[in-house]
This record gives structure tokens, sequence and C-alpha cells, in this order.
């Protein structure tokens, strides 16, 4: 399965929704910066003040080098957002997403509601607690 993503933009609520699926090589990697930066530009707020939403329930399991890639592009400081949070279906993904983020206080969740929900808490639980797979 070839890779796709989406961004979706809520500016109202300074919320980035993206969706990602299948197998990606470092151009895929490379198509997502592009169009992430598209995406932010949408937003209302300031750097660094939305919330990101990661539906990556869709995504295989990675080469080790696009795993890297990745933990490169969350470990950036332009497009970081002040909360991320992740839906995922496989624990093997979520050891590939634990190493790519790990530099980042980050959500891991099964359900979209659930990750919505702590995305906008004000104050909230340690990720790991708040994860179904916990």
């Amino acid at each position: 399965m070839s890779a796709n993503f989406s961004f979706d933009v809520d500016a109202r609520r300074n919320l980035v929704l993206i969706t990602l699926g299948g197998f990606f090589s470092r151009a895929d990697v490379d198509a997502f910066l592009a169009a992430r930066e598209v995406a932010h530009a949408r937003l209302r707020c300031g750097p660094n003040e939305h919330v990101t939403l990661a539906d990556v329930r869709a995504m295989k399991i990675q080469a080790q080098d696009i795993v890297v890639a990745w933990g490169d592009v969350l470990s950036g400081s332009a497009y970081r957002s002040r909360r991320l949070a992740f839906v995922q279906a496989s624990s093997l993904a979520r050891l590939q997403l634990k190493r790519a983020a790990a530099m980042r206080d980050v959500g891991y969740f099964t359900s979209m509601a659930d990750a919505e929900a702590w995305l906008f808490e004000e104050e909230h639980a340690i990720p790991e607690r708040r994860s179904a797979l916990g």
C-alpha cells in the first residue's frame, strides 16, 4: 500500500487533523512536509499554539529510516503543536510512534473522541494513563 495523507484545519479551534496511511518513502515524507506548510498557513493562532490530532490507524509498520525521518519531523520546532495526540490501532505501530516522538509530550489513543477530548482538556492527565491501550 502506497503512502497517503490528508490535512484538515479547524482554524476556529486551532486544530490540525492529520490522517496518514500506508507505507512511506522519503519522498512521501517530503510531500507531507510541503502539505503541512500549506495546512498550517490556514491557522489563525500564533506559532505553536495549535493542537494536532494524527489518525495513523491505516499506517503500516515503517522502515527504520522512515521512523528516523518521522522523528526528525516531530522534533522540529517550527510546526510543533502545544499538544499532540495519535490515534492508532496496533501495538507495534505504537512502539514506532513512541520511538519517533520520544522528545514530545504525546497522547496515544484508540479512539478519535478520546484523543480530541484530551487535546482540549485544560489540565490533561499523563498521556499513557489516558491511553486505551496503556
